[in-house]
């Protein structure tokens, strides 16, 4: 178990590393960060783009070999494949993702039935899909590992221009938001049409005024979606401010102490930080699987 643990505690490391390489600080954003893995721009792009634009999901399904079936009906809740001893939970997203693919690793893997796998990479998002193509991404990934739930949380590296039916809209423009908002659509449709039910995490409180205002329109949008698709959106940016609403490392942890909770870079989390944010994803997985605390006890009358 300890071996486990220091592998995962080592993999962590090594994203928040490449993360604080390749995640925004506020200052700028790097315009062509596969130079600095020595790719290329598009070398994850699909096939079936053109002009740098993805593909609608039912196209990237089927270049993935992937059936794609437009949902008519719920997904089985989790409560049904739990019964089954079937809850194979992945964790989509950028390195904020990778950091909580690690805290739900150490919470859920192994446990009442949960198998957690990571499907997130750093330097990834929903803006810029002419460096990884997410939707094809996340096409091949479900074709060779099937899950019931995926866990989502994109973002950080996101305040960047998209391209949408030929024009490319400037970051926190209408056009931006509506163009941000398909990149949403699309991928929870892909997601649902292989029978997955959908979680999406929201950014936490960042450090710098400028960057946070940007992650605040990523969540504005993010949410406006959730709501309209009937997404759960698990909410962090309250759990990663202080009691005034504002930025803090410092954070009280279990004990009631305060506990180093962000990285230097005011962007990604330290473990207890991403164990932090992970606490409620964690528990509305367990809910809605019917494994949480309350569910547990025995109902009683009189």
């Amino acid at each position: 178990m300890r071996t486990g643990i220091n592998g995962l505690t080592a993999a962590l490391v090594v994203g928040v590393v490449i993360g604080l390489m390749l995640t925004p600080d506020g200052r700028g954003w790097l315009r062509h960060p596969t130079l600095m893995l020595g790719g290329t721009a598009n070398a994850s792009a699909s096939p079936l783009e053109d002009r740098g634009e993805p593909a609608r999901p039912e196209q990237v399904a089927q270049e993935q070999g992937v059936a794609f079936k437009p949902v008519a009906a719920p997904p089985t809740p989790l409560k049904t494949r739990a019964a089954q001893g079937r809850l194979r939970i992945g964790v989509f997203g950028d390195s904020m993702a990778d950091g909580l693919w690690t805290a739900l690793y150490r919470d859920l893997n192994g446990k009442d039935g949960f198998q957690v796998t990571k499907f997130s990479e750093v330097s990834t998002g929903l803006s810029r899909y002419d460096y990884v193509d997410i939707q094809a991404k996340t096409a091949r990934q479900l074709r060779e590992t099937p899950v019931d739930a995926a866990v989502v949380l994109f973002g950080t590296n996101d305040a960047q221009g998209i391209s949408l039916d030929g024009e490319v809209h400037a970051f926190g423009t209408p056009g931006w938001k509506v163009a941000y908002a398909r990149r949403i659509d699309d991928l929870v449709a892909l997601l649902r049409s292989q029978g997955v039910i959908v979680y999406w995490v929201g950014l936490p409180k960042m450090k710098r005024p400028g960057f946070d205002a940007k992650m605040t329109i990523v969540n504005a949008v993010v949410r406006e979606r959730m709501a309209a698709l009937n997404v759960p959106l698990i909410e962090t940016t309250g759990v990663t401010a202080n009691a005034a609403g504002e930025y803090e490392a410092y954070l009280p942890g279990a004990s009631g102490r305060p506990q180093l909770m962000r990285a230097n870079d005011g962007i990604h989390m330290t473990m207890a930080g991403y164990r932090r944010i992970g606490a409620p994803v964690a528990e509305r997985l367990k809910q809605d699987a019917g494994l949480d605390a309350a569910a547990a006890q025995p109902q009683t009358t009189g």
